[in-house]
């Protein structure tokens, strides 16, 4: 074999050489622009999944709120029904519905707030639910607790709870009145007190 055969071998070498060297780099850019693409996709996935999480639980939390307050037609009927009862087995003379205080950037609200001056000198809270859950039972033990930090000017007065539902399980129903609560069922009859003779309410006080 001549040189000349030689170092046209060596240059076809050279340039395949560099030809490989060109495809590899490419190869190379490709696999990082991909890779750069896929971290990209991944972030706005999960960017996605955090909004769409976000999306559900305030959903889920105002279908929660929808389900278990009454609709403002069969709130108004409650009210008459549990004003009535308020007056004839509770004895209270003043009775406000949607009682809210609002301090600095807090706020509490109580479905209806009733109470009696005088001789009495007790008030009673109610929440209205169409599901007794022990979410609720939660909630009606904190606004209770926190009676008197919210309503100083009712320092003075024995306060009792009182939760009117609609729907409510065994296990519910037991919890609430083991805290002490009267629980008033809306049923065929309207409603009905559930807390028979003899039941030994709960009584908040100041302390």
């Amino acid at each position: 074999m001549s040189t000349a055969e030689l170092q046209e071998i060596v240059a076809r070498l050279a340039k395949s050489q560099e030809e490989t060297d060109r495809q590899m780099k490419e190869t190379d850019r490709q696999m990082k622009e991909t890779d750069r693409q896929m971290k990209e996709t991944h972030q706005e996935l999960k960017l996605l999944s955090k909004q769409t999480d976000r999306q559900l639980k305030e959903l889920g939390k105002q279908i929660g709120g929808l389900g278990n307050k009454f609709g403002t037609f069969a709130e108004g009927l409650a009210f008459s029904s549990i004003r009535r009862v308020l007056r004839e087995t509770f004895g209270m003379e003043t009775i406000t519905p949607g009682f809210e205080i609002q301090k600095g950037a807090e706020s509490e609200e109580y479905d209806v707030l009733a109470y009696s001056n005088g001789g009495k000198n007790q008030g009673v809270i109610v929440e209205v639910k169409s599901l007794l859950d022990f979410r609720a039972i939660t909630q009606m033990e904190r606004k209770m607790d926190r009676l008197f930090d919210w309503l100083p000017e009712h320092r003075e007065k024995a306060f009792q709870g009182i939760i009117a539902y609609v729907h409510g399980g065994k296990d519910e129903r037991e919890a609430a009145i083991e805290k002490g609560w009267h629980l008033i069922h809306v049923g065929e009859d309207l409603f009905h007190l559930e807390t028979k003779e003899g039941f030994q309410p709960r009584i908040y006080r100041s302390k």
